[in-house]
Parts: C-alpha cells; structure tokens; sequence
C-alpha cells in the first residue's frame, strides 16, 4: 500500500517537470503520458479496492429489487385482471338473475291479470245469471199471480153464472152426470 502511494506521489510530481520540455511520449516529461499513468493507476486503485465489484454488486442489487418490483407489479396485475373478470362475471349474472326477475314478474303479473279477468267474467257471469233467474223468478210469480187471479175471476164469474142459472133440483142431477161420466171414462 506504501508503495502506491508513492508511485502516485511520484506521478502527480510528472506533469510539472513534464511542461518543461519534449522528451518523447514514455518520458515522465510528457504530459500525454503521465495523464495516461494517471487514469492506469486510478483504474488500478478502483480494481484493488474491489469498486467495479462493489458497483457490480450494487448494480446487481439494484437490478434485483427492479425485477423484484416488476415481479410484485406483474402479480398484482393479474391479480387486478382476476378481479375484474370476477367482477364482470357477477355482473353479467346479476344482469342474469335481473332480467329473469323482470321476465318472471311480467309472467306473473300477466297470469294474475288473467286470473283477475276470469274472475271478473266470472263473477259477471254469476250476476247476470243471478239477474236473469231473479227476473225469471219475478215473471213466474207474475204469471202465477195473474193466473191464480184469472183462475179466481173466472171461478167467481163460473159460480156467479151457475147460481144464477141453476135452480136446487138441476143441481144434483149436474153432479150426478158428472160422477157418471168420470165412472165412464176411468172403465
């Protein structure tokens, strides 16, 4: 290590007395020369203290935590692309599962639309049959009253017209050709 130094001592002492005149380019006296000593033995101070190693190794270092990064980066990545396609997937069953609700509730909103129609018929169906038994009800009793009044009417005025046409004695003999005449017919 002593010896380094000096030789570096001796080389930075070359470009004065190099200035002072032309002894050709591997004379300490040239400049050109001592500069290219100089940069060797920079060089060589950089190999002996490891340094092109050290900046290797901190470069590789660094390198490694890139392709760390990248790494990590690349994983999260697919990661977020998973996600995104779970997303999407739920997305499209959800759109699913929603179209089939909106299907499945028009379908029973028509059936009971339906249902609510047959009711209604029928149940105007029960009224208007209702109504028109209670008016053939009504015309029956109406008949039957008008023919129970004509039956009536016409008893009084049959009774009316044979009082006054028929004395005591006619009487008995009317009922008499009466039974035998019904005696007739049932033989």
């Amino acid at each position: 290590m002593n010896r380094m130094i000096a030789t570096l001592i001796l080389f930075s002492a070359g470009p004065a007395m190099a200035a002072s005149g032309d002894y050709g380019f591997f004379s300490l006296r040239n400049t050109d020369f001592i500069v290219l000593l100089s940069f060797l033995g920079f060089i060589g101070v950089l190999v002996y203290f490891k340094v092109p190693g050290l900046i290797g190794g901190l470069l590789d270092k660094r390198a490694e935590g890139i392709r760390n990064d990248l790494d990590e980066a690349r994983r999260l990545r697919e990661e977020a692309q998973e996600i995104y396609a779970s997303y999407e997937r739920r997305s499209r069953e959800v759109k699913t599962q929603a179209d089939q609700i909106v299907a499945n509730a028009k379908r029973e909103a028509e059936a009971q639309a339906a249902t609510a129609c047959d009711d209604l018929s029928r149940s105007i169906d029960r009224r208007l049959q209702a109504a028109q038994d209670q008016i053939a009800s009504a015309e029956n009793d109406a008949v039957r009253a008008v023919r129970d009044r004509a039956v009536a009417a016409s008893i009084a005025a049959a009774a009316e017209i044979l009082a006054g046409q028929v004395r005591a004695g006619q009487r008995s003999a009317g009922i008499d050709d009466a039974i035998e005449d019904v005696a007739r017919r049932l033989n």
